[in-house]
């Protein structure tokens, strides 16, 4: 065997694991450190309470380069979490006491880092800097350890590039905490968006159904929205109406994550809305001539519409604020939405159980929408105890499916209640319940718990208002209906309605 070949195989030998530390100094690179600071941050701690409480919780022990730094530090967070004293005499004890004192350095090294430094004035500066490098020192590590595996033909890509979204994401969540601010500019800032409010009706994002609006008043910056419900009750169509309404009728730029339905299947359900001819035809492509001038002349309104789709499968939390942010950037988006909530993946998977998955998810999801400061609407699935219970079987709060964190993360909890598909036919009045919906708010954190009265209409997978002039499914109607005035009169089972036609269309029984 030749040298050269020799050379390669250890080569390839030490790329199967990562480079430590150690290595990089050995190879003539230097991890970014600043051991001054860290030994400036740990002499201030043990030297000032006021140190201690400004500057604990910005790091954590792995975020000090020098091992001896790690052990004193953990001694130090275990002393302050028992509320003990933190000074030279107590860390030293507190380290013999685990049997770290050595590896700290001794009582003598330990002794010396308050020497080191004159003032603990800049604390927290000192200490925000040793964290920056402890981040950089993590992007090297995973870079490097993705650049190494990349070279591997025996790596799985996917796998790999999961990992690096896991490790990146890791590190996102360990940022700088914000700093707390005094009530006075807070107050300010509060009262120029209530002077602001003044001037319009609603402070959110509408939703175009006025009897929900008037409930939440629109959908507030920065609030997690859970609508939740059985399959095959609506919940798509609800969201697909809304960012219709929004963005069509109120220029509100809305992003819709799709994880279920593809983008096509989802502008199929925007063209039937907004055109009211039915799914079906515009799938099968069954439409006459007039519907096709139908389909032309009120499509143009949608082909502007500030709405930005994704339907990657699968979106894991990482991608998912990666994109969002994008999005706030580049279109300053008003409005989130996620269809739906359960098929999202942590990043984290075979780590810990599904309901722990679901946890972390909807907490980053509220913390996403704090980021971005605008409200995400996350679709949720329903368990089936709401099928087996009795009664009405209208969903309460514990029917949440796998996470009881999704409840106590949102902001807003809504169920969406539709009596006929409970099997109820007639309501307390005797009429019929057909394509009746019942929008309940169940959790409102900041307004009250109340129910907003809608109509659906299955052919069109649209949600309109009670007094809307579409035509529901199952009611014909024909040119001879028309009248001078262009207004046609058309029976139900409930009552009549007279229905205003702004051009006479010619309209057949939908089965």
């Amino acid at each position: 065997m030749d040298s050269r070949s020799k050379d390669n195989r250890d080569t390839r030998k030490r790329t199967k694991s990562s480079i430590s530390p150690q290595q990089l100094i050995e190879l003539g690179k230097l991890p970014p450190q600043a051991v001054d600071l860290e030994i400036a941050v740990l002499g201030a701690l043990m030297l000032d309470k006021d140190a201690l409480s400004n500057a604990i919780d910005i790091l954590k022990p792995e975020a000090f380069y020098k091992e001896a730094h790690q052990r004193i530090f953990s001694a130090i967070q275990s002393l302050f979490s028992k509320a003990e004293p933190v000074d030279i005499l107590t860390v030293t004890q507190e380290l013999k006491k685990n049997g770290e004192l050595e590896i700290a350095g001794g009582a003598f090294y330990v002794t010396q880092l308050t020497n080191r430094i004159a003032s603990a004035a800049n604390v927290q500066t000192h200490a925000r800097i040793v964290l920056e490098k402890y981040l950089q020192r993590e992007l090297i590590r995973i870079s490097t350890d993705t650049l190494q595996h990349s070279y591997e033909d025996t790596s799985d890509v996917f796998e790999l590039l999961n990992k690096a979204e896991q490790n990146l994401f890791s590190i996102s969540q360990t940022n700088i905490r914000k700093d707390f601010e005094h009530i006075r500019p807070i107050l300010g800032k509060t009262i120029k968006e209530i002077e602001a409010a003044r001037n319009q009706e609603l402070s959110g994002v509408q939703s175009g159904f006025t009897s929900l609006d008037r409930i939440t008043g629109g959908w507030q910056r920065s609030d997690l929205i859970i609508l939740a419900a059985r399959p095959g009750t609506g919940k798509t169509a609800f969201v697909v109406t809304m960012a219709r309404n929004a963005a069509v009728e109120f220029n509100k730029p809305v992003a819709i994550f799709s994880l279920e339905m593809t983008a096509n299947q989802l502008v199929s359900r925007f063209i039937s809305g907004e055109t009211e001819l039915p799914a079906d035809k515009l799938r099968k492509g069954e439409l006459r001539e007039h519907e096709y001038q139908q389909l032309n002349s009120k499509i143009s309104r949608l082909v502007d519409a500030p709405i930005y789709i994704d339907d990657t499968p699968a979106l894991s939390i990482f991608e998912f604020r990666a994109k969002a942010r994008r999005l706030k950037a580049q279109h300053n988006i008003s409005m989130v939405i996620v269809d739906y909530l359960q098929l999202m993946v942590s990043g984290q998977e075979g780590k810990f159980s599904r309901e722990q998955e679901v946890s972390m998810i909807s907490r980053s999801l509220k913390a996403i929408a704090k980021e971005l400061d605008v409200p995400i609407i996350a679709l949720s699935q329903l368990s089936r105890a709401v099928e087996q219970r009795g009664g009405s079987k209208r969903p309460q709060l514990s029917d949440l499916r796998e996470s009881g964190a999704i409840e106590q993360d949102a902001d807003i909890v809504m169920f969406i209640y539709r009596p006929d598909m409970a099997g109820i036919t007639q309501d307390e009045n005797g009429m019929s319940t057909d394509g009746m919906a019942e929008i309940i708010i169940a959790k409102h954190l900041n307004g009250k718990i109340d129910s907003a009265n809608l109509m659906f209409i299955p052919h069109l997978a649209k949600f309109v208002e009670p007094s809307s002039s579409v035509v529901p499914s199952g009611i014909s109607a024909n040119v001879d209906d028309f009248d001078p005035n262009n207004t046609i009169i058309r029976g139900s089972r409930m009552n009549l309605s007279l229905i205003h036609i702004s051009e006479p269309t010619r309209l057949r029984r939908i089965s």
